[in-house]
């Protein structure tokens, strides 16, 4: 039986790492194919991106549709027990724009490029 001395412990198992709450939060917005998640995360590399993906699937985060045609075409989405992750990503997202404001108002030069 796999026990956990806090619950932030599950939520880092599923969430945690330098990618997977980034491609969550990408995903949030609707449907995107890996090539355009590689655009989206141009510092990914594609090996690192399938994987993130195959364990963001396996955990039940995001989904995937094949389309059998040629050329292939996949798609990941965020599935409904990933949109609970919502609250989660958005609340990483408000507390990194107020450290790079914070950050930036203390001299370092640092830039949100997020529009």
């Amino acid at each position: 039986m796999k026990q956990y001395n806090l619950g932030i412990e599950a939520t880092l198992e599923i969430l945690g790492g330098k990618w997977k709450a980034l491609i969550v939060c990408l995903l949030m917005s609707g449907k995107k194919r890996t090539s355009e998640l590689e655009r989206l995360i141009p510092d990914i590399s594609q090996k690192v991106l399938i994987q993130q993906l195959r364990e963001l699937e396996r955990d039940g985060i995001v989904g995937r549709i094949n389309y059998h045609q040629m050329p292939p075409k996949v798609e990941y989405y965020v599935t409904e027990y990933g949109i609970t992750a919502n609250k989660i990503i958005d609340i990483m997202c408000s507390w990194g724009r107020e450290n790079i404001r914070l950050r930036k108002s203390q001299g370092e030069d640092i830039e949100l490029l997020e529009k």
